[in-house]
């Protein structure tokens, strides 16, 4: 059960003064800890698992943190890269303590991007903790690259390059218009917008209109087309999140009061087919539906039974594909932080912050259930729990749906082609002046194979962002440039 969890959120006026990210850890855990009503508990921690960081590398946080702590863990443990990890790490160690393995686990992640990006804009030192000839006791995840050497050829390196080539595939699978499309996703992030004014621990705690956020102006410029920069993730916060983890036994031992308590009831995960440039289409993922689907169908629930969610929401593309697997309707609430745009996106570490703010609803609705997800890469890694202040009726369970997923349709993808394509999905990347500078086109070959190419001409990509290019033909050359016809 989680017993206690603790947030935090600064903004350092000076970064050479700011406390390093293992300091933001040991902070949050106290703050849990003292939500727990047992401060103890940090001592008598037996694993110590971290989500990795971003912002500064340590080999093995959870032995500083130890150190900090005064506490003797048996085990350290840290994730590989990816969104998913935060929940994918409670998954695991509630198995872990169902198990025996584990009575009193600390699970905490940190970023101070917003202290690293300013230190390096003024040249200022960051005196921070090195070490070295030491690791983790376990590493948990997957640590492969999201993508592959054929992708990376043609630009396709970050989030802010894939998520609108998905966003605009969902688009053209709905027939929607592209100005009637672009105030869906405005008016979607709106909602998140007034949830994380509401929140303490969100970063951006102004509440913005569905015009302010899909409006193009020099404080919110074009992106990734069709997103504006209030439709980013926003990685430059200095965030974290933390909650503690334990048996019943050790809770009552420690005088954890009973209102305290919350139950992850089931939990899964798994991975859609790795690549993007495999899988069946560019707007859905077969990985959400089965692994949600396994993690209600432990938990004895359906959607319809869960009233508070968190989808995680790097970008309003991870949103509609997440609710449209699960089930959920648009026009409730999909969020309980503000999400990534809003509430902040801390690298790896989001859904901690979904987590602990989910056990302070939860505290407060007794009687509902909660479901949290979680992903890494592009709709990639996928981890998703059921929580509730009720204990489950059939204890915790675990699932992963591995093997259905594998067993699903897979698109044939080719590095080169010369010939003749047509446009299956798009985004165009924006120059911080506002000026176009590069198309990246998802392209189906005459025999349905997928190929991805590259547009540079500044006419054409004026032209790819204002009006419809799904479908539209071209030549594609063996050097990855596209001439749309």
């Amino acid at each position: 059960m989680i017993v206690g969890a603790g947030q935090l959120v600064r903004r350092p006026e000076d970064p050479a003064a700011a406390p390093e990210p293992v300091d933001m850890m040991r902070e949050t855990l106290e703050a849990a800890a003292a939500d727990s009503g047992a401060p103890d508990l940090l001592r008598a921690s037996d694993s110590i698992r971290v989500v990795q960081l971003l912002s500064w590398r340590y080999p093995d946080p959870g032995k500083l943190l130890a150190e900090r702590l005064g506490a003797s863990p048996r085990e350290t443990v840290l994730t590989t890269t990816g969104g998913n990890s935060p929940q994918m790490l409670v998954n695991d160690t509630a198995g872990a303590i169902q198990a025996g393995d584990v009575d009193v686990a600390l699970i905490v992640g940190a970023e101070a991007m917003f202290t690293r990006f300013r230190a390096r804009r003024q040249k200022a030192w960051l005196e921070w903790t090195t070490q070295e000839n030491t690791s983790p006791t376990q590493v948990v995840g997957d640590d492969t690259a999201g993508t592959n050497d054929i992708e990376m050829s043609r630009a396709m390196a970050l989030p802010t390059q894939i998520y609108p080539i998905f966003e605009n595939a969902i688009r053209a699978a709905s027939g929607a218009s592209l100005d009637d499309h672009a105030r869906h996703i405005s008016e979607l992030w709106a909602r998140f917008s007034a949830v994380a004014a509401k929140n303490p621990y969100a970063w951006s705690q102004t509440e913005l209109t569905a015009e302010e956020i899909r409006t193009v102006t020099v404080d919110n410029r074009l992106i990734g087309f069709p997103y504006t920069k209030a439709m980013n993730a926003n990685l430059d916060t200095d965030q974290a999140a933390a909650v503690i983890m334990c048996s019943a036994a050790a809770a009552a031992a420690a005088g954890v009061p009973r209102d305290r308590w919350v139950f992850p009831w089931a939990g899964a995960d798994g991975h859609d087919h790795y690549w993007v440039s495999e899988r069946a289409n560019l707007h859905s993922s077969p990985a959400i539906c089965l692994v949600g689907r396994a993690a209600l169908e432990l938990a004895g629930a359906t959607i319809d039974d869960v009233a508070h969610v968190d989808l995680y929401s790097c970008f309003p593309s991870a949103v509609q594909i997440g609710a449209a697997e699960l089930g959920l309707a648009f026009d409730r609430q999909l969020t309980v932080t503000g999400g990534l745009s809003f509430g902040g996106g801390p690298g790896n570490n989001y859904s901690m912050h979904a987590i602990a703010t989910m056990v302070r609803v939860l505290r407060d609705d007794p009687a509902a259930l909660g479901l949290v997800t979680a992903l890494g890469w592009y709709i990639t890694k996928h981890a998703m729990g059921v929580y509730s202040t009720r204990p489950p009726p059939a204890g915790y369970r675990h699932a992963r749906p591995q093997d259905d997923i594998d067993a699903l349709p897979r698109c044939e993808f080719v590095a080169e082609h010369e010939g003749d394509v047509t446009v299956e999905s798009y985004t165009v990347m924006h120059e911080r002046d506002g000026s176009p500078s590069l198309g990246i086109v998802a392209c189906r070959l005459p025999d349905q194979r997928r190929a991805w190419a590259n547009v540079r001409d500044v006419d054409a990509l004026r032209d790819m962002t204002s009006r419809q290019q799904h479908g539209r033909g071209g030549r594609l050359r063996q050097d990855g440039t596209l001439e749309l016809r």
